[in-house]
């Protein structure tokens, strides 16, 4: 199999980490998708297979300039898409060969679809045994759930992270959906760390990730809670959902918002003082939830505008910002300086591996491509 299928590695100091690394990612949606981008951003060669009748993100959101989903082309950018029905011999000999060669499978089908093509791990690893087969799934390859459907909310509720979130009579979830993304990120750290483990043995593994199972390590401090006799969070009475005056979201007087987070007692004192209300210092430690103190804190921002509560607060450091919309947090002198958010050669707004090395982004990804194109 011709090399010239895979794409050139990211430029640049980031794309010299995984420079030579071979992807195939038959992954679809978002989870796997972002999960290999980041992949690109690091260097890696990802070549993406889709059925013969394209990854059905193609067509799901708005289309952009080339008749794709701009959903679709955002989490694909630097890879080059090869269609092939995996249940016809002749592509499923093809794919085959790029397995040989393949470092690294990513798939998010439900649990056993493959193995019923003939493509499970098992077979897959046995034919190349330095390969990294990751699995992604929604309830992951073992337990009662594996192989039923869900969502990220699904996924929340599930595992105990959405009842204590939200307003006091309301759950409320969250977007950009929670699981899904931290689902991303745990995959690819475990594919990164098989890497380094194979340079070691030689051999590759399977991984089964799950998209529920990657809310837990994100809420370790309610689980240590349990283990305290506290009990499952309740909303709006907790620190950090909302029980606390220190901790929550404001409305002004415009209407719009903004976050104030003196959770220090140093920068709650510092909000007091810049506010003028001196007495609500002693009041930051009363027991939860703190309503008449939300309430008076409330009435204080219901007489500012926007503007003028960050004018008046943001110069004392007490951990108060604006809640901005996404086209005004795109313009902000913070984001332009970290250089981390830019537009692509065709114009699209790209989030890039979220560092720097040396005092250097990661470059801007070639737009998504199609052999054949």
């Amino acid at each position: 199999m011709s090399d010239s299928l895979w794409p050139e590695p990211a430029k640049g100091p980031w794309g010299e980490f995984l420079c030579g690394l071979k992807v195939l990612d038959l992954s679809r949606h978002l989870p796997g998708p972002l999960s290999s981008l980041l992949l690109v951003d690091l260097g890696a060669s990802v070549l993406k297979i889709e059925p013969p009748s394209g990854d059905e993100m193609r067509i799901i959101g708005p289309m952009g300039k080339r008749g794709k989903s701009i959903y679709f082309e955002a989490v694909n950018a630097g890879k080059v898409s090869l269609k092939l029905d995996l249940r016809a011999e002749t592509d499923k000999a093809r794919f085959l060969e790029l397995v040989d060669e393949a470092d690294i499978l990513l798939e998010s089908f439900r649990p056993g679809t493959l193995d019923r093509l003939g493509l499970g791990h098992e077979t897959l690893i046995e034919r190349n045994p330095r390969l990294i087969y990751c699995g992604l799934s929604g309830f992951g390859a073992t337990g009662p759930r594996r192989g039923q459907a869900g969502h990220d909310n699904n996924y929340l509720s599930l595992n105990g992270a959405l009842a204590g979130t939200g307003m006091a009579d309301l759950p409320v979830f969250f977007d950009p959906p929670v699981a899904d993304v931290t689902g991303s990120m745990m995959a690819t750290i475990a594919m990164l760390g098989a890497v380094n483990k194979r340079a070691r043995d030689g051999k590759g593994c399977f991984l089964d990730l799950a998209l529920a199972d990657s809310v837990m390590p994100l809420i370790s401090f309610p689980l240590a809670g349990l283990d305290a006799g506290r009990g499952a969070p309740v909303r709006e009475g907790e620190l950090l959902n909302g029980g606390a005056a220190r901790y929550r979201v404001y409305r002004c007087a415009d209407g719009r918002f903004v976050t104030l987070g003196a959770i220090e007692p140093k920068f709650w004192a510092a909000f007091c003082n810049a506010a003028g209300y001196p007495e609500w210092i002693a009041r930051g430690d009363a027991p939860l939830p703190q309503t008449d103190l939300i309430a008076e804190i409330t009435q204080f921002f219901a007489g500012l505008t926007q503007d003028q509560a960050v004018a008046q607060l943001e110069p004392a450091d007490c951990c108060l910002a604006p809640v901005l919309g996404l086209d005004e947090a795109v313009e902000t002198e913070q984001i332009k300086a970290r250089g981390l958010v830019r537009r692509g050669s065709d114009g699209h707004w790209q989030a890039l591996f979220p560092g720097r090395i040396d005092g250097q982004a990661p470059s801007v990804r070639p737009p998504w491509r199609e052999i054949g194109d």
